[in-house]
């Protein structure tokens, strides 16, 4: 099916564009989205018609997303999660979550527009990217902590994974020193007994 693009989109074409698709995707995602028009000699007579309009409608779209994304790249948004002691957590971070954690930050973002690559299925920090416009893509970060201290630690450079082993090996230390104590003292008693 032949449709005209009325935006930018990924892995297509650009805005005007006459191009090949799947009916389905014309049909279930293009068209209800607004972002394409059946290719008929009416709607790219129409298109035409609107090409101006659109295309500064789309420069003002992009130049708020690009005001945005300067404000928004490279912030560091923090996701509260229950994990475990290695550090996996219980679930997964989806794009909901980051969203969520952009509007406590005082950002509007829509979950649409957050890219995970893979779920963010473990505790530290996290590059995610927002397609803000077709044209406009910035990065953040999420910091997934179980605690606001963690969090706190882990934007400081330390991992979690690092804190338990250091943790665990300390404990460790401790214990072979009490069997050392309760080894010299039981020979010390069997000395004495003799």
């Amino acid at each position: 099916m032949q449709v005209i693009l009325l935006e930018r989109v990924a892995k297509l074409g650009q805005m005007g564009d006459v191009v090949n698709v799947k009916p389905g995707f014309a049909r279930n995602y293009l068209l209800p989205q607004g972002k394409a028009l059946t290719a008929s000699e009416r709607n790219i007579a129409d298109f035409e018609a609107r090409k101006v309009q659109l295309e500064a409608q789309n420069l003002e779209t992009r130049k708020e997303a690009e005001a945005l994304g300067e404000r928004l790249a490279g912030q560091v948004f923090i996701v509260i999660r229950s994990a475990s002691d290695g550090g996996a957590l219980y679930g997964s971070v989806t794009p909901r979550d980051a969203a969520e954690a952009a509007e406590a930050g005082g950002f509007t973002v829509d979950r649409k527009q957050i890219v995970l690559t893979r779920p963010i299925k473990d505790l530290g920090l996290h590059d995610v990217s927002v397609t803000l416009h077709p044209e406009v893509e910035v990065t953040i970060q999420l910091n997934v902590a179980r605690s606001a201290e963690e969090a706190e630690l882990q934007a400081a450079g330390k991992s979690i994974q690092e804190l338990a082993a250091e943790a665990e090996a300390e404990a460790e230390f401790e214990i072979s020193e009490l069997f050392d104590e309760i080894g010299a003292a039981n020979e010390d008693g069997e000395d004495m007994g003799r």
